[in-house]
C-alpha cells in the first residue's frame, strides 16, 4: 500500500518562497507519474504541476515561471519549489501518485500567502 506524506507548507508573505515535499512509501515511485494539486476553499481541486517518470514536466498556466516540480527517485520524494508566491496561491496542496489507472493521494499541506 502506498502512503504519501506532504510537508513544507506554512504561512508566507507575498513574494516569498516555500518548498513542498512529498515522501512516498512503496517500490513503485520511480515508475509513477507524480503531480501536485491544490484546492482553495470553496473551489475544486486543480492540478498545479506534473512530472513523468523520465522527468518531463508540465505546469498550470497560473504557476508557470514561478513553480518548479522535481523528483528524487532515490529518496522516493517529489518536490514543489514555489517562488514569487501570491495570495491567490493560498490553498491546501496535495501530492498525487499515479501508476496505470490507480491514484494515491496524500493528506495535504496548507499554504497561506498573506498580502
Amino acid at each position: 500500500q502506498v502512503q504519501l506524506v506532504e510537508s513544507g507548507g506554512g504561512l508566507v508573505q507575498a513574494g516569498g518562497s516555500l518548498r513542498l515535499s512529498c515522501a512516498a512509501s512503496g517500490s513503485i515511485f520511480s515508475i509513477s507519474l507524480m503531480a501536485w494539486y491544490r484546492q482553495a476553499p470553496g473551489k475544486q481541486r486543480d492540478v498545479v504541476a506534473v512530472i513523468t517518470r523520465d522527468g518531463s514536466t508540465n505546469y498550470a498556466d497560473s504557476v508557470k515561471g514561478r513553480f518548479t516540480i522535481s523528483r528524487d527517485n532515490a529518496k522516493n520524494t517529489v518536490y514543489l519549489q514555489m517562488n514569487s508566491l501570491k495570495p491567490e496561491d493560498t490553498a491546501v496542496y496535495y501530492c498525487r501518485q499515479t501508476l496505470g489507472l490507480v491514484n494515491y493521494w496524500g493528506q495535504g499541506t496548507q499554504v497561506t500567502v498573506s498580502s
